[in-house]
């Protein structure tokens, strides 16, 4: 067995179940190896931060790794957004790079792709993976590689691994996983007392569910944990299509004031709020109604547990499910409470579409033909996706980078085998929505719904004087048949509801409906948000 195969075992037995990657000079050797074998399939894209998106977006959706494998420099270099956004949102991805060999690195001579110095990268790396390691011992190598891929299995975070070219097919053993690291029975018992003695002496105790709790693979754990203790449970905006699938006592999610007034009053007056893998942030708590006393709330995150001013290290998030649901016994009642209503009914007539009419329809389509996982970039698509019913949903939004959702989609199509609905807004599908012509190759099939109104919209919200806002009409649904796929262009809501039907019936070409929607309409959430946002950040008279 090579370095190269011996990398390959290494990350499918870690949970990587494809690679998607762009080769170049640097990778050459071990894209190769990455072919031949056969260990994963590999997906070559078009420009390196679709990479990444794609990656990411099957790490999160698949609950394994994502891996993405470039170039030295300007492959790697060009994914540091990608692989930033997934470090933000605890995003298991596993960065592959080749790398000059030792015989170039000690030549002297400046090489192509290299930037200050031949370290730069190795060095950018590091500040937005949570691991990393250059593979050039092979006898070292099985260690390092166990190390890193732990490493991005236990903080659901980004690591870095550079293959120097000459080391591709160095003999190599194979690697042995590490051992998880032991838990504290006493100090996990002592944890699970005091949160559910918490829990017990709250008026109104409400459970909020955040990333980590599909990032380790807890869900259905989560579900029956909020069975059994009778608590409410709500999604944060980031862990928005989490539950979706389970049986819990979910009410919505909680956005604050640009959410459901209902929501909102039922975490903001909690007096027993328990954070469960949630990041504490602006897009999650930034337009709450109310103050949130974080000192008065349960907060489990990033393997420790705080409540009030004392934490608990190193206690896993599943150690943490696990040790409540040793304690609490099995209970049949129900949780009251109003969930969420989703709006149905699409009037399929002449008038012009607005976001809210995509999400009605959206619903509708999901009621007669069961659901579709949703990939969904930043802007008024997101916002959107709130109104459309809890489906498996993939989204930045924490870090907010355009781009996101056509490559994301891939990334949800390839690892769960499901045709995936793609909501992307004209400025994102500027800078990704040319890797649709790659779907020709690979089967792939998703349903692109492209909210064109010709605007970064939700810029101009918070400016309205800047004419830089306005994008201009390309006419998307015109590139579509070039690039191997359908496409179709909406003005109302009855050609809307067609187009989504045509869509949905045709299988093996992916489907681009670009919706005309007139400037300034937006969906009634990201109006909530805005006018929200634009409260806090009045300056207030001394």
């Amino acid at each position: 067995m090579n370095l190269t195969e011996s990398l390959l075992h290494a990350l499918k037995s870690h949970g990587a179940r494809q690679i998607f990657g762009i080769p170049g000079d640097f990778a050459l050797p071990y894209f190769r190896i990455i072919e031949e074998s056969r260990i994963l399939p590999l997906y070559t894209l078009s420009h390196e931060p679709a990479v990444g998106f794609a990656a990411d977006a099957a790490a999160r959706v698949g609950g394994g790794l994502g891996v993405a494998a470039v170039t030295y420099g300007a492959g790697a270099l060009n994914m540091v957004n990608a692989v930033a956004a997934a470090y933000a949102e605890k995003s298991p991805l596993v960065v592959l790079s080749g790398g000059p060999g030792k015989g170039e690195s000690r030549s002297g001579l400046l090489l192509h792709h290299q930037a200050k110095t031949l370290d730069s990268q190795f060095q950018i790396f590091r500040e937005i993976t949570c691991d990393q390691v250059r593979l050039d011992d092979a006898a070292r190598a099985p260690a390092d590689i166990a190390r890193v891929l732990a490493s991005a299995r236990r903080n659901s975070q980004p690591v870095y691994i550079e293959i120097p070219r000459d080391m591709v097919a160095v003999p190599c053993a194979p690697v042995a996983a590490e051992a998880p690291p032991a838990v504290d029975a006493e100090a996990l018992a002592t944890c699970v007392d005091e949160i559910l003695a918490r829990l017990g002496r709250a008026r109104a105790p409400v459970l909020m569910a955040g990333i980590e709790v599909r990032r380790f693979g807890l869900e259905d754990k989560v579900a029956e944990l909020s069975r059994r203790l009778g608590l409410p449970v709500v999604t944060s905006f980031m862990s928005r299509g989490l539950l979706a699938e389970q049986d819990a006592p979910l009410m919505g999610t909680y956005m604050g004031r640009a959410g459901l007034p209902e929501v909102t009053r039922l975490v903001e007056d909690s007096d027993g709020l328990f954070l469960l893998g949630v990041i504490v942030c602006d897009t999650n708590f930034a337009v709450s109604e109310k103050h949130i006393d974080l000192r008065k709330t349960i907060h489990a995150f990033d393997g420790r547990v705080t409540m009030s001013y004392h934490t608990y290290p190193a206690i896993p998030l599943g150690a943490l499910v696990d040790g409540l649901l040793a304690r609490v016994p099995a209970r049949g009642a129900a949780v009251g409470g109003q969930r969420q209503v989703f709006p149905r009914g699409l009037v399929a007539d002449d008038a012009a579409v607005s976001p809210s009419d995509i999400a009605t329809a959206v619903n509708d389509l999901m009621a007669t033909h069961g659901k579709l996982p949703i990939a969904a970039d930043v802007g008024d698509c997101l916002f959107t996706a709130m109104d459309i019913e809890n489906t498996a949903l993939v989204a930045p939004g924490y870090y907010a980078t355009m781009g996101y959702g056509v490559p994301a989609g891939f990334g949800v199509q390839v690892a769960t085998g499901q045709r995936p609905l793609i909501l992307v807004g004209d400025g994102a599908f500027q800078m990704t929505g040319m890797e649709l012509g790659n779907c020709r190759r690979y089967g792939w099939d998703p349903i692109v719904l492209l909210f064109n109104n010709a605007s970064w919209e939700m810029l101009r919200t918070f400016q309205p004087e800047s004419a830089f806002n306005d994008l201009g009409d390309w006419g998307f649904a015109q590139m579509a048949a070039g690039l191997g796929g359908d496409g179709v262009r909406v003005h109302t809501r009855a050609q809307l509801k067609a187009a989504l039907d045509a869509a949905f019936a045709t299988r093996g070409r992916f489907q681009l409906i670009e919706v005309m929607i007139p400037r300034g309409v937006l969906s009634e959430t990201l109006s909530r948000f805005v006018n929200s946002v634009k409260r806090l950040t009045v300056a207030k008279p001394d």
